[in-house]
């Protein structure tokens, strides 16, 4: 069975309009994000936001840590920390498969 847009978490199916009523935010505020390279989503060809689910997790995830009195510069940095953690993790885990013949 084809998987559908709608199944990847990464597909940009979604307005900011749509975002802003789902999460309970502003417009304005997702704009915001955008503006600050916290939260990046796709455009349309039409040069519209569309949000992925994936991106909003992120927004939640800004919103919270927003409410705990981090500003869009700490968010973003500490988004970029959580993605260079992600990385190196991935990076690790290939350098152990690639040893783990060697060692038995």
């Amino acid at each position: 069975m084809a998987r559908l847009p709608f199944d990847d978490e990464h597909a940009a199916l979604y307005s900011v309009g749509q975002v802003a009523e789902m999460l309970q935010v502003q417009q304005a505020f997702l704009r915001r994000l955008d503006e600050h390279d916290v939260v990046r989503p796709s455009r349309s060809s039409g040069g519209q936001r569309r949000y992925s689910r994936h991106e909003i997790g992120a927004v939640q995830d800004a919103v919270r840590l927003i409410g705990e009195g981090m500003s869009l510069a700490a968010v973003r940095r500490i988004f970029e920390l959580q993605q260079q953690v992600r990385e190196l993790r991935a990076e690790l885990a290939r350098e152990r498969a690639a040893r783990a013949p060697e060692e038995e």
